[in-house]
């Protein structure tokens, strides 16, 4: 029953009055953007914010801004104009408020920001008109304990990802899962993926690719000294434990590839699903399998 959880849906909760603005970090390109779509949604009498970043690339001065922390309780909607990537950044922080998320595209692949740019204005309106449709998508949420105090904690949409840092050499880490010892190794790192995820630095290493409906997630150890250790997927009820054993004092951790921290012999590295999921609107007429085949050519 727990799967119904990440359905998708086909209304949003609540009425629409403000809507938050994010682009592509320093991209002078997203300000024009970002501009003709600021004076369309306030034609339709809505309230929009820039985020303070965003900002500073528009042309115009007239849009009032803020910061990601101030956005988060007062914007009914998020419109993220820019990559995967920097939708990845706002999704981490949007979370918590469960402010849904519109993508538009700017990057290059665009798993998650789906609406093309010179269609926003279209496909933005239907979607307020009610044409659409919603999806609750798994965030990770991960803790590092040293020597039993909590040193740094986290949230990641797509992965967090254990590997080594700037030598060229193998680190040694035990994986539990609820506690329950699973395996010792030795590898490049290892990578635990949301279903979101799947597609990303998971599916390179090898790892399988997940229905970002299923309630589930993924690891996928990066070159394994052990070729017998295979990619598993386990119920997101599950909390991995990655314990980094003594003999390894060239370490870090990543957050969906932008937030890093450095990790000691001893840590241990906690992952499990977040409380709260990221929601995403798309056009109604997405297809996730349309996707895939779009954007990995499946069948060409």
């Amino acid at each position: 029953m727990l799967a119904l959880r990440f359905l998708r849906t086909s209304m949003i909760k609540k009425a629409i009055k403000a809507v938050g603005l994010f682009g592509k970090y320093q991209d002078p390109a997203v300000g024009g953007h970002v501009a003709r779509l600021a004076d369309y949604l306030r034609a339709r009498k809505l309230q929009v914010i820039v985020e303070d970043a965003t900002a500073a690339v528009v042309p115009t001065g007239d849009l009032p801004h803020r910061s990601v922390a101030e956005l988060c309780p007062i914007i009914d909607l998020a419109v993220v104009v820019g990559g995967d990537g920097t939708l990845l950044n706002a999704a981490r922080s949007l979370a918590p408020c469960r402010v849904p998320i519109i993508g538009v595209n700017l990057g290059r692949l665009g798993f998650l920001t789906d609406i093309a740019a010179d269609t926003m204005l279209e496909e933005i309106g239907q979607i307020l008109d009610g044409d659409h449709q919603i999806e609750q998508r798994l965030l990770l949420s991960a803790e590092i304990m040293r020597k039993g105090k909590i040193v740094h904690s986290a949230t990641a949409f797509n992965d967090v990802i254990v590997t080594k840092r700037d030598i060229a050499r193998l680190i040694e880490f035990e994986i539990y899962l609820g506690g329950e010892f699973v395996i010792d190794s030795r590898a490049d790192g290892l990578i635990v993926a949301s279903p979101t995820g799947s597609t990303a630095y998971a599916m390179s290493a090898g790892g399988p690719i997940l229905h970002p409906g299923l309630p589930a997630i993924a690891l996928v150890p990066i070159c394994p000294h052990t070729l017998s250790f295979r990619p598993i997927v386990v119920s997101s009820d599950s909390t991995v434990e990655i314990v980094m054993v003594e003999r390894t004092p060239h370490a870090h951790v990543t957050f969906d590839g932008q937030l890093d921290f450095p990790l000691e012999p001893g840590d241990r590295i906690y992952v499990r699903r977040a409380d709260t999921p990221v929601e995403l609107i798309h056009p109604s007429r997405r297809s996730h399998f349309e996707v895939l085949r779009a954007k990995l050519f499946w069948g060409k």
